[in-house]
């Protein structure tokens, strides 16, 4: 899904009757860092109960540390490894996959090793290559799941704003019609949603197209920000299927 490469799958705005049928599935971009303010951990774990009582499954990164592994963690807790697909290039394991969680654990009664597999704690684990097969993957899920699905970003450093703004921009391209939601805790993407208006009062973003990030303030308010986005009238009308 990088900028660079048309690795984003092409979708229609419609939406299949099919689809009505399928589980809404959302893609969450957060931070392998839990942060400083313990909000930021509270906030991932809120997401993952609201979209556990609403039978939502969890595309991500694959992490198992910081926000992302909270958000996986716990919905697996509440909805089972089904309910979560972790995708994360070889490159970052070492970084982003908690080494507690390995195929063995010592039993501290007996001084006997336990299998433990990783799958029933943080959900199934898909290792790619690199970067663009990551969010290609991702994004795929999310265009393919049931209504409601979309994108949420928590809190994150850069790679979760380059996520956010590069499914962003894909909206506005046509490529998908998904929704994309930040859910702003304690005020953390007021400077982006700033950006945002004064890009439209520069020129520089089509003032339809500032509601193609869309604020919640909490995890449930986000979850229905997803199912009530509507695509921006000024988007660009292009054709992607032969791409």
């Amino acid at each position: 899904m990088e900028s660079g490469g048309a690795s984003f799958p092409a979708s229609r705005t419609s939406t299949p009757a099919s689809a009505a049928s399928k589980r809404t599935k959302i893609c969450v971009y957060c931070g392998s860092s839990a942060g400083n303010d313990p909000a930021h951990v509270e906030a991932a774990r809120a997401l993952a109960r609201a979209m556990a009582a609403n039978n939502i499954a969890l595309v991500y990164g694959g992490g198992t540390v910081g926000l992302m592994g909270e958000v996986a963690k716990t919905l697996v807790s509440l909805s089972g490894p089904d309910s979560v697909h972790g995708i994360i290039p070889e490159a970052l394991v070492r970084y982003e996959r908690d080494p507690t969680y390995t195929s063995k654990q010592l039993n501290g009664e007996n001084g006997k090793h336990l299998a433990v597999p990783e799958e029933k704690v943080f959900g199934r684990t898909t290792i790619v290559q690199d970067m663009h097969t990551r969010k290609r993957m991702m994004a795929q899920e999310v265009l393919e799941g049931g209504p409601g699905s979309g994108f949420i970003a928590l809190s994150g450093g850069y790679g979760t704003l380059e996520e956010l703004f590069e499914t962003a921009t894909w909206n506005q391209l046509g490529i998908h019609s998904k929704g994309v939601v930040v859910l702003n805790i304690n005020g953390f993407y007021d400077g982006i949603l700033d950006w945002i208006r004064r890009s439209v009062e520069e020129g520089f973003i089509h003032g339809e197209n500032r509601k193609i990030l869309v604020e919640a303030k909490s995890a449930e308010e986000a979850i229905q920000a997803l199912r009530d986005y509507k695509v921006s009238d000024a988007v660009f009308k292009l054709s992607w299927n032969n791409q």
